[in-house]
């Protein structure tokens, strides 16, 4: 009898080092090679809206503090992510950022090796080597 409502008792602390071993768990996997192992787990919880909103929001708020520019360039371009395709499309929002914006994210993009924006025309290329030169 007296064994069982010691049970239920602890049940609270049970569950509270049952998620405290998780957070050590994802901790530890951010560590190992730079989140190599984490970057799955999120993939996966960011289809859970409320914890998308979350993930979202804490990212860019890392990303407010540690890059500035970097967040306004980001989200001067967030509502353009889907014609970006389109040089056209693309020039425009890139003539909306500033210099230090502009520089910030060509500067992310080489960073993650991902596609570099391309240059439609001469004069568009000839920009694009002149703000890579000044850095």
């Amino acid at each position: 009898m007296l064994a069982t409502s010691i049970v239920v008792l602890l049940i609270p602390l049970w569950i509270l080092l049952g998620l405290l071993f998780l957070m050590v768990g994802l901790g530890v996997l951010g560590r190992i090679q730079n989140g190599r192992y984490l970057r799955p787990i999120v993939t996966v919880l960011m289809k859970v809206p409320l914890l998308k909103r979350l993930l979202t929001k804490a990212h860019r708020a890392s990303l407010e503090r540690a890059n500035p520019e970097l967040a306004s360039a980001l989200r001067k371009v967030e509502p353009h992510a889907k014609q970006l395709a389109n040089p056209q499309q693309a020039q425009k929002v890139m003539s909306r950022l500033t210099r230090e914006e502009r520089a910030a994210l060509l500067e992310m993009q080489e960073q993650q090796g991902g596609p570099e924006l391309e240059a439609t025309n001469r004069q568009m290329r000839r920009r694009l080597e002149k703000q890579r030169k000044r850095r």
